[in-house]
């Protein structure tokens, strides 16, 4: 494996852990003004942080590769 897609991978998953935990930040935090039970709040948070952090982690993985297989040698 190519030492760009192991630094890629590391950085990858450190910004979906980011953008992940902010997701579910701000939607438990929207949908806890909506319900008086504070479980639903709670799961709807984690379903978004968890799709977050996929969508996260495979668009910074595709970006590096689109990069590195159309660089010029």
């Amino acid at each position: 494996m190519k030492p760009i897609f192991v630094i890629s991978i590391i950085v990858s998953l450190i910004f979906s852990l980011i953008a992940s935990s902010m997701a579910f930040l701000i939607i438990y935090e929207e949908y806890s003004h909506h319900y008086t039970d504070k479980r639903k709040p709670f799961q709807h948070a984690i379903e978004s942080a968890i799709f977050t952090f996929i969508v996260f982690l495979i668009l910074t993985n595709l970006a590096v590769w689109f990069i590195m297989r159309n660089r010029n040698p």
